[in-house]
């Protein structure tokens, strides 16, 4: 019965994270907020919804360790898997602000959650702190983006406003319910098979959660919008750490052992210190690169499922 929950709960995610990107990118356009922009704000944000529903969900059933696991893993998975596996169909070509802002803010957020979390408890006060750095560096994004006015800013949507708004509607209610049934199915399936929350939450519900990321970086390669995909990706992580964590320890703190998600954290970080070099230094993010990052998220499975 556990497996079926987890099942339908993650099927629940998916399409409902579907119908709010839908919805989501066409009112971004409408916008006329740039392609990176709308990977970094509307796009990431509706695709990280399910981290946030199911980290809320863990942490008010008392397991805080799916909730931190949720989006150490998840963001882990952003950069090796889902990347890699983008730039294996499609070589992505790094705007310049990717390397200059947004990837220091993520990393930012990154070494903040290593510090906060090192007395075993991220307070409300703290999350507060992290949601009003998290609006603050998407008004600021969208701002400029406006102003600047860049030539990649599609106008072109078809279909009327209140079909977008019924799409976000309803990817709100699928993510609500999804992630409802499928943190209830893995920590059943946890408890079942003798498996640690802290390991489910890096893999079974990290993988899940990361689904949609997955899904819309791979419809932007394939649909040739690179921006898209790599600003969803940058952009999914700076919410799951300022935006998730902060909601969460917000209406109830969050309690984790820094020890036992030390290797984790360290992952985290050094998957994203490897993303700078690719943006930074070669004039695109192409397959060799791809396989390196699938190598190390392959090599850190492994050494989960070793450290059981």
């Amino acid at each position: 019965m556990a497996w079926m929950i987890t099942l339908v709960g993650l099927v629940v995610l998916v399409v409902g994270a579907e119908l709010l990107l839908r919805g989501a990118v066409n009112i971004a356009f409408r916008a006329h907020i740039s392609p990176l922009v709308v990977g970094l704000t509307v796009v990431s944000i509706g695709t990280s919804a399910p981290e946030l529903v199911v980290s809320l969900s863990a942490a008010f059933q008392g397991s805080p360790s799916i909730a931190m696991g949720n989006v150490i893993g998840s963001n882990i998975a952003n950069v090796a898997l889902i990347l890699g596996l983008c730039v294996l169909v499609f070589p992505i070509v790094p705007d310049r602000d990717a390397h200059r802002i947004h990837w220091p803010v993520m990393m930012s957020a990154t070494v903040l959650l290593i510090i906060l979390v090192q007395n075993d408890v991220i307070g409300s006060a703290e999350g507060l702190c992290m949601l009003l750095a998290l609006v603050a560096y998407v008004l600021w994004m969208v701002r400029r983006s406006r102003r600047e006015r860049r030539a990649g800013a599609s106008t072109d949507v078809k279909g009327p406003l209140w079909r977008d708004l019924l799409f976000l509607g309803a990817g709100v209610v699928g993510l609500t319910k999804g992630g409802a049934w499928f943190v209830q199915g893995a920590t059943d399936l946890a408890r079942q098979m003798g498996i640690s929350e802290q390991l489910i939450g890096l893999t079974i519900v990290a993988l899940g959660t990361s689904m949609p990321e997955l899904v819309a970086s791979l419809m932007a390669a394939f649909k040739k919008q690179p921006d898209i995909g790599l600003g969803n990706i940058i952009g999914s992580n700076i919410f799951n750490l300022l935006g998730i964590l902060g909601a969460t320890a917000l209406v109830r703190p969050l309690h984790a052992d820094h020890l036992a998600f030390r290797p984790d954290l360290l992952v985290m970080l050094g998957t994203g210190l490897l993303l700078y070099p690719f943006a930074r230094f070669f004039r695109r993010i192409g397959r060799w690169q791809g396989l390196v990052l699938l190598a190390s998220y392959a090599g850190y499975m492994v050494y989960l499922m070793d450290r059981g």
